[in-house]
């Protein structure tokens, strides 16, 4: 997967271990407090949710929420105190595995007030653990440092017929008054509940997603209640949309009444590209260092084209990814002097370091905050709360665009060229697959603004993939496969080749062939331009397979389908566990795919049966084969498989179903060579 970088001060969610349940949405009364100790039994509000009756639910849910319930006060001075509340009833063995523990984020700016949690026995006897029960860890890893630190609390007993419930109380000081109340789960939700106290003279929105709106009932003066009941679960399927496509979920944000901290609420895009503009008013002044570097690496060129791809990948080759992210440090940049000493970074201290160099030769760029999860961003909901960024590059009118795919005009800036600093292995003039057909916010020191990002033609993402083959009379194949890859195909390549030991690439050739072939003998390997970002990659491999081709009396029958497969394995994709799918799909991008193999067919046969020229298409992709014997007696065998959208809708998976099922028929078919001589 690649690595994202730009992450909020806290994590927006806490877990039940695989759980997910939000918590950074402030909703606490001020003052409030935990209503027992860890000496205490089960606290009132936890024993009336274990003894509500539940509907009948599915045979294999695992676990029911019986209480989500997030209430938060707002101070007058922008502190935020949360009190959650949470109690979950356990109804299979591997509930343990998933909701056996509560794990709550803290650092300087969010403090733990107090932690419980109790285990209901199915006896009705109960077991309470505190703070002092608490592990406490921090997260360093080979690629990030940052100041979050979590405590972690395990439920005693989360056995099934047992219920677990926590509280837990948080005061936070926020750095943009704007939170995320995610209501819906992986398993059925009985109650969730979000309650809202506000100063007096504060507002709040909230925005709905996925959910019908719902009105808020007012209890006393400022405060807001949202309850919903019996949610259904979020059942997890492959190759699905990102979470906050299908789940339901609300946005709020709170406006001060202070002038002075109204300025911490994102009400706009504009308002979100001003806030994030102020945090790096100098983060990208050139040091002396950094001017010579650029000398070095441009001086002798004279195309601004070149004089940009130079930068480019010296950032890919160069600066190694690392975070280090302390307090506002996850949402600002380090300075590009930092980052150039260093050698390393983060998405937005790689954007911000090559943007200071960018502007060494006279190149504006700027920063595009971004989500790698497609769908997330919503064009009514301004927020911060995104988890990557790239960089929109200014193209001078003199440079030629045919090589930039990834090439946007925008009304306000003109032509601009996006990159993503972060990916080693998308060269410049390409977009990573993960950030096509989405939004990014442009940030401009005017505010900013939303840019469509780009779905890359199927022509940028190609695989060619030529063959010649020779059968033996025996129905042995021997192959020699040569592959052109670029855009995707080329980068998904490169990244599991360049992350092999090259003691262990030869395994990445054998892995591939082992899902067409049952006895096969890898004979060579070779790579070409694997290091070479901006070249086709270029892939070689021999193989001797025994028995490809069955022997019938005087026929050989064989698959001219020898390697490769046209997506015919998401065939499983439209029935999870007996079940007709409910969410859309996603490949993960446009593409064109062509195999193009001469078979060499072994003396004294001739070709007895070859299957028919085949066609199909649905409004997503499309696929044709031919098979025919050539006036030089070899038979040539040819197919295109062409991708030209990536989001498929629910209503639609039955046409995309049954194009797959088209394309497997024909994969399967077979070619028949008929002895003529003795």
């Amino acid at each position: 997967m690649p690595r994202w970088c730009y992450r909020p001060r806290l994590p927006k969610t806490i877990s039940l271990a695989a759980l997910i349940v939000t918590t950074m949405l402030a909703f606490a009364p001020c003052g409030l407090h935990s209503t027992a100790s860890a000496a205490d039994h089960a606290p009132d509000w936890l024993v009336a949710a274990a003894q509500e009756k539940l509907p009948e639910y599915k045979k294999d849910t695992a676990a029911v929420i019986l209480l989500d319930e997030v209430q938060t006060t707002v101070q007058d001075n922008g502190e935020i105190y949360t009190r959650h509340r949470g109690a979950v009833r356990l109804l299979r063995p591997e509930a343990k595995e998933n909701y056996s523990d509560i794990e709550v984020p803290f650092d300087k700016e969010t403090k733990i007030i107090s932690l419980k949690a109790w285990t209901i026995l199915s006896n009705g006897r109960d077991m309470a653990v505190g703070e002092k029960d608490a592990i406490e860890r921090g997260f360093l890893s080979e690629e990030l440092y940052e100041d979050v630190k979590m405590k972690e609390l395990q439920f005693p007993e989360a056995d099934p017929g047992n219920v677990v419930g926590f509280e837990f109380v948080q005061r936070d000081r926020p750095y943009i008054f704007e939170d995320d109340w995610e209501f819906q789960q992986e398993v059925p939700v009985k109650t969730a509940r979000l309650i809202l106290q506000m100063p007096p003279g504060w507002e709040f929105s909230t925005s709905w997603f996925n959910h019908a709106e719902e009105k808020p009932q007012s209890q006393g003066t400022n405060q807001y209640v949202w309850e919903l009941t019996d949610l259904p679960a979020v059942e997890i399927e492959p190759s699905m949309p990102s979470w906050h496509v299908v789940a339901g979920w609300a946005g709020v944000k709170y406006f001060p009444r202070d002038p002075a901290l109204r300025a911490k609420t994102a009400g706009s895009w504009k308002d979100v590209g001003l806030w994030y503009d102020s945090l790096t008013q100098t983060s990208r002044i050139a040091s002396p260092e950094i001017k010579q570097k650029v000398a070095e690496l441009t001086t002798g060129i004279s195309d601004p084209l070149q004089k940009i791809r130079a930068l480019t990948e010296y950032m890919q080759r160069n600066i190694r990814y690392y975070g280090v992210e302390i307090g506002i440090g996850g949402f600002q940049p380090h300075d590009a002097s930092e980052v150039f000493a260093h050698q390393y970074g983060d998405c937005k201290d790689k954007a911000t370091l090559l943007s200071s160099m960018l502007h060494e030769i006279g190149i504006d760029s700027y920063y595009v905050l971004i989500d790698t999860r497609r769908g997330f961003l919503h064009a009514a909901y301004p927020t911060v709360h995104l988890d990557h960024m790239i960089l929109a590059i200014r193209i001078p009118d003199s440079v030629d665009s045919k090589a930039l795919f990834a090439e946007i005009n925008d009304p306000e800036l003109g032509r601009l060229l996006i990159f993503d600093p972060t990916n080693e292995y998308v060269p410049l003039g390409y977009i990573p697959n993960y950030l096509q057909d989405s939004h990014g916010l442009v940030i401009a020191p005017d505010g900013g603004h939303l840019l469509a990002m780009p779905l890359l033609p199927p022509a940028t993402n190609r695989l060619l993939r030529t063959a010649s083959f020779q059968l033996t009379p025996t129905g042995d194949l021997s192959g020699d496969v040569r592959e052109l890859r670029w855009g995707g195909p080329a980068a998904d390549d490169r990244r599991e080749l360049i992350e092999s030991e090259p003691s262990k690439r030869v395994e990445v050739f054998e892995n591939f062939l082992g899902h067409f072939l049952n006895n096969f003998t890898l004979t060579g390997a070779s790579i070409g331009n694997l290091e070479k970002y901006s070249d086709t990659l270029m892939l070689n491999y021999k193989f001797d397979s025994l028995g490809y081709a069955k022997v019938a009396g005087d026929l050989l029958v064989f698959p001219p389908r020898v390697v490769g497969d046209k997506f015919t394995s998401m065939l499983d994709l439209f029935t999870i566990a007996g079940k007709p799918r409910k969410f859309p799909i996603e490949f993960e991008e446009a593409t064109r795919q062509d195999d193009v193999f001469d078979f060499a067919l072994p003396k004294g046969y001739v070709l007895d049966g070859a299957p028919e020229p085949f066609h199909a298409d649905c409004d997503y992709a499309t696929y044709q084969s031919e098979m025919k014997l050539g006036d030089d007696g070899v038979l040539h065998y040819k197919r295109t498989f062409e991708i030209k959208d990536i989001v498929v809708p629910t209503e639609k998976l039955p046409e995309l179903q049954a194009f797959l099922q088209k394309v497997a028929m024909d994969q399967s078919s077979s070619a028949v060579l008929r002895r003529a001589t003795p």
